[in-house]
């Protein structure tokens, strides 16, 4: 059997995270690597993809793969390409998100479309072209990026609450399809964390104020706070954990 720390090392392993040029993506791509794995970072963006690689100064190799997660033949190219040309990939976190806050009888039909293609087809796009060749190794780690309101919903964000309800969702269906192949397919649901898709929040000060008193540990969370679940659910610690939806959210799904 392991030891402790031996369950939690990641060194040997390669990590793709989908969306990791800045916010949630970039700390859990830092994170992995402190922890062993070699990163392979993708945006569509590749000045900021390359900026992204230029602050990070991992500890292991690092690879860039620029594509639009929302592009099936893009993904197909340039994932089998990769593992074809320069290695496997072990771990997959499926982070790359976006936001549209709009009451919902004013929602543009058009956002709704672009929310459903990157917030949930980007997780099957991905996630079907990298379990392929993780299928045929017969081991593997997929982590989708939820959030709180896979569970709960606030106002404005309807669209939004129906993507990462659905991203939970298709967690299990994943975890149930694959994991008589040895994959353990999970989600991480982050609370209320100060990142640029929340910047207009951080800076609002009644919200802030709402956030505070709604949150048991009263307060936002840093991205960097995330990197833990990230770690385990990366590693053989989490080996017979399939399926499941991880909250990290200073409790606020706990309590009313």
């Amino acid at each position: 059997m392991s030891s402790g720390t031996e369950l939690f090392n990641l060194k040997g392993k390669r990590a793709l995270i989908t969306g990791s040029s800045q916010g949630i993506g970039f700390a859990l791509a830092k994170g992995l690597d402190e922890a062993g794995a070699e990163i392979i970072l993708n945006g569509r963006n590749k000045e900021k993809l390359d900026k992204a690689a230029k602050t990070l100064t991992p500890q292991n190799n690092l690879h860039q793969l620029s594509f639009d997660v929302t592009d099936k033949n893009e993904i197909d190219n340039v994932v089998n390409k990769f593992e074809n040309e320069i290695g496997s990939i072990e771990i997959l976190v499926n982070n790359a998100g976006m936001q549209h806050r709009t009451p919902l009888e004013d929602f543009p039909p058009n956002k709704f479309e672009q929310l459903l293609k990157t917030n949930i087809s980007s997780v099957f796009n991905v996630s079907q072209v990298v379990a392929r060749h993780m299928i045929k190794r017969g081991s593997g780690k997929i982590i989708n990026i939820a959030s709180v309101q896979t569970l709960l919903a606030r106002p404005g964000i309807a669209p939004y609450t129906a993507t990462k309800g659905a991203v939970g969702n298709l967690t299990k269906g994943m975890a149930t399809d694959w994991a008589k192949y040895g994959l353990q397919c999970n989600a991480i649901a982050p609370g209320y964390f100060d990142t640029p898709l929340n910047a207009a929040l951080v800076s609002d000060k009644d919200f802030t104020s709402w956030l505070e008193n709604r949150t048991p540990a009263g307060r936002w969370g840093k991205v960097e706070e995330l990197v833990g679940a990230s770690i385990f659910l990366s590693s053989d610690a989490s080996n017979f954990v399939n399926g499941h939806t991880l909250y990290v959210d200073g409790g606020i799904t706990a309590s009313l």
